[in-house]
């Protein structure tokens, strides 16, 4: 009998570690008051998240312009890397959640007609944490992104430094001032027309609204007590096209005394290098939480 009740426990224990494994949920949605539409989402879960009670730190992975919230999951291979990244030991076990944010840039538009940053911070940051065993505390709680998502996780963090601990973007897509007036017009009307204002040119681009949302701006004007609740970490390739404005942010923390990581790597705007970018940058984000 004693035998027949350890071989059935044993059986038990065998089946439990075959089911923890992690999960990537894809595409689900909540309801958006604000945005009048349903906003989509994707969500890593580690491989113990079914098997234990206890709440995990999360990481809000935002994805790149014109990609949506399975970007990072299908391209980017997320769970692989993550899991890999657990397995070692490099990152802590966390929770990822994947927003879309079509190509809106995080940001709320000029006229209030598509307030997605406000969404975000009031809808669904709330909706998620409450729905998944997440640690809903700013010291538990990262931000990261490529691309427009890079611009959207620095933005963000920068905008609300007492929400997250910290934050790291890839080949984030910045410009300076002379740059963003300087962009085609209809580079300019597609990206940013609707935010910014549509048919500006030139220096008429730099707008009030414009200021409060570029990422040099926000460093160049925010005090460095409040910038340093934050901690940052943003690479670029050394042939991506948007390898000037990354080095002028870094210029410009440096000038601020603002601490922070930033690296020049080899590659270009592609999958391939954010590949290798989000292991680097959730090991970053992984040691605010670890006590």
């Amino acid at each position: 009998m004693k035998r027949a009740l350890s071989t059935t426990f044993l059986f038990l224990f065998i089946c439990t570690l075959a089911n923890a494994q992690s999960r990537l949920l894809e595409s689900l949605s909540m309801d958006s008051d604000i945005l009048d539409y349903d906003v989509e989402y994707s969500v890593y879960l580690p491989e113990d998240y079914e098997t234990s009670q206890r709440a995990y730190p999360v990481v809000y992975l935002l994805h790149g312009y014109t990609d949506d919230e399975t970007g990072w999951t299908q391209f980017g291979e997320v769970k692989r890397l993550v899991d890999e990244g657990i397995a070692s030991g490099e990152i802590p076990p966390m929770i990822i959640i994947m927003p879309d944010g079509k190509v809106t840039w995080y940001m709320n538009d000029h006229a209030g007609t598509e307030l997605w940053e406000d969404m975000f911070i009031k809808e669904f940051m709330p909706h998620v944490e409450g729905k998944y065993r997440i640690k809903a505390k700013k010291e538990f709680r990262g931000i990261s992104g490529l691309s427009m998502g890079g611009f959207g996780s620095l933005r963000l963090s920068l905008t609300h430094t007492d929400l997250f601990a910290a934050c790291a973007g890839y080949s984030s897509a910045l410009w300076t001032a002379n740059d963003f007036a300087d962009m085609g017009q209809e580079g300019y009307d597609n990206m940013f027309g609707k935010l910014i204002g549509q048919g500006l040119s030139g220096k008429k681009r730099i707008t009030d609204h414009w200021k409060t949302n570029s990422i040099i701006d926000l460093v160049r004007s925010k005090p460095l007590e409040e910038l340093n609740k934050v901690r940052f970490y943003f690479d670029c390739g050394d042939d991506d096209f948007l390898a000037i404005a990354n080095a002028q942010l870094h210029i410009e923390m440096r000038r601020k005394n603002l601490p922070h990581e930033y690296r020049v790597r080899d590659g270009a705007h592609t999958w391939g290098f954010w590949r290798t970018s989000l292991p680097i940058g959730l090991k970053f984000i992984g040691e605010s939480f670890r006590r």
